[in-house]
């Protein structure tokens, strides 16, 4: 009887303890919980990555209503991706990408910006105490395509659970003297689309932040240094790598040219999107790093716009943000004007303040 009592006993803790993280590809299937994945998970207080999952963060990162970011990369043994000069790296059949959206905790249950924390802040976890967490987005590579699931936490910030309809949620962000009540917007599945589908063509997803322009940055995690780019190529995850890298952008850097800064924004926000090749493609107007003159919007009447001009006649105006499409279609909260169009109800007013300073200071004009 008492040995019959103790093996319930440790079935019942068993049972109660935290579920022990391993990383794991699944192929097939829509599996409810994100622990599930093993890729990251609650423990001691902190919501951290498994072991062989590998954190990493963007020169310029996406804009997403100021919410904080850790990102994840994961392979299984053996597997490694392949160099692109341009494009995401080709990764393998097998690869789990993470990204866990948050914010800082304040007072009266409202939150407060956390776009600013840096790997050195998030690499070995996230402090439950000090943040709110929203939703983790797995982004997987199986053997048909890549699939984006995403993952919504509960409010005891214990587990996360599939919601592949998305789901609205109601916050109110305290930042410099002001407080903004909004809807942050969970996407559902097929709005992954909208983004990851970067040509139009195919309508297949792909990841945006894995580029070698995007990564290529000098980081610290738990006290050691090094660069993204050839930590990956270290654990076997990267192959290919050239001995002259690209480097990057990072748009709040105000040592760098105010052109380079505000590129490397349009780039990531909105690139993916107004390229050759991107679900805004009829547009003409292509927000890459290689475009230029009309194909940048310089004195490019628009297309496909329709009231998202503002009434104005050009997407960049040399010298006039007041007179600019692209300027005024980032300051819009109008949803048939607003851009980008998916993944915010907030305008990132750094970043409009950027772009206006970046079109005053071009020389010229439109004839």
């Amino acid at each position: 009887m008492i040995r019959l009592v103790g093996l319930l006993l440790v079935l019942t803790l068993a049972a109660c303890s935290p579920r022990a993280l391993e990383p794991r590809f699944i192929d097939e299937g829509l599996p409810q919980d994100l622990a599930d994945w093993g890729m990251v998970g609650v423990r001691d207080g902190r919501l951290a990555p498994a072991e062989g999952v590998q954190p990493y963060e963007l020169n310029t990162p996406l804009f997403t209503d100021y919410a904080g970011k850790l990102r994840t990369v994961w392979m299984p043994k053996g597997q490694a991706a392949t160099w692109s000069d341009e494009e995401a790296f080709d990764f393998p059949v097998g690869t789990v990408i993470t990204k866990t959206f948050f914010y800082r905790k304040v007072a009266d249950g409202a939150v407060s910006p956390a776009d600013g924390l840096k790997l050195s802040d998030t690499g070995e976890g996230l402090d439950l105490s000090t943040v709110r967490l929203i939703e983790t987005r797995i982004l997987v590579r199986r053997t048909g395509d890549w699939v984006a699931l995403p993952y919504v936490w509960d409010e005891k910030q214990k587990t996360a659970t599939l919601k592949r309809t998305g789901q609205p949620i109601a916050l109110t962000l305290a930042r410099a003297g002001r407080s903004d009540r909004f809807t942050y917007q969970v996407p559902n599945v097929n709005q992954c689309s909208g983004c990851h589908a970067t040509d139009h063509a195919a309508k297949a997803l792909q990841p945006i932040g894995l580029k070698a322009r995007h990564l290529d940055r000098d980081v610290s995690v738990a006290g050691t240094g090094f660069n993204q780019l050839a930590r990956l190529e270290a654990i076997g995850y990267l192959r290919g790598l050239p001995a002259q890298r690209p480097g990057g952008v990072d748009w709040l850097d105000e040592a760098r040219p105010l052109d380079a800064r505000a590129r490397a924004w349009l780039d990531i926000n909105c690139a993916h999107c107004h390229s050759p090749t991107g679900p805004a493609d009829t547009s003409g107007m292509y927000l890459t790093p290689a475009a230029s003159g009309p194909r940048l919007g310089l004195c490019k009447p628009p297309i496909a716009a329709g009231q998202g001009t503002g009434g104005f006649r050009y997407g960049i105006h040399p010298g006039k943000p007041d007179e600019s499409i692209l300027v005024y279609r980032t300051a819009s909260l109008d949803p048939g004007a607003m851009m980008p169009e998916l993944g915010r109800a907030l305008v990132q007013d750094e970043a409009v303040d950027l772009l206006r300073r970046w079109v005053a200071a071009m020389p010229g004009g439109c004839g």
